[in-house]
């Protein structure tokens, strides 16, 4: 993979982000805090998760070359500063943001450098940049079923039209 097709998936990943925002600002004020799968996270601590681990936390560790990871104990900790689900689409959101800025700085020797993880493996760059793709679709696949198990309407996966401004699918080129 090099920068240039590493840019083209990333800003269809980034339509994808939009509809896991749109799917936090989803959750139910009064259920931030339940177990709709049981033995699972919490609708908080997996936004956390999500947003702070499988995001932030490899993509700047992409673009430094180590990642450090967040710990369980650390995401619980953030998971209790956020208090509503204002504060949860602020941190959805600023995580994005970090990501995004990490993202555009990755190079193709980054992406085919190694990244030092605290998973006992390192990855080549371009590794790194799919952990973050496969941890962050397989938790959006999970938000959509603590929704539908707490009775929310959710967003059609695919539905990037109606994405945030900063979300929206780029204009298509006509030839």
């Amino acid at each position: 993979m090099n920068t240039q097709a590493f840019r083209g998936q990333w800003d269809h990943f980034r339509q994808i982000v939009g509809i896991a925002i749109r799917l936090a600002d989803t959750l139910p004020e009064n259920k931030l805090d339940s177990h709709p799968i049981p033995k699972m996270r919490t609708p908080r601590e997996l936004i956390v998760h999500m947003f702070g681990m499988a995001l932030r936390g490899v993509m700047e560790g992409t673009a430094t070359g180590s990642i450090s990871n967040v710990t369980e104990t650390d995401e619980k900790t953030i998971a209790a500063t956020l208090k509503t689900r204002a504060d949860i689409s602020r941190y959805c959101r600023e995580n994005w943001a970090a990501a995004d800025k990490a993202a555009l700085a990755i190079t193709d020797e980054k992406l085919a450098g190694i990244v030092k993880t605290p998973w006992g493996m390192d990855f080549p760059g371009f590794v790194a940049v799919g952990v973050t793709y496969d941890e962050f679709i397989h938790h959006r696949g999970q938000l959509y079923a603590y929704l539908r198990a707490l009775g929310c309407d959710v967003p059609m996966m695919w539905d990037f039209e109606h994405n945030a401004a900063p979300f929206l699918p780029a204009a298509t080129a006509k030839v």
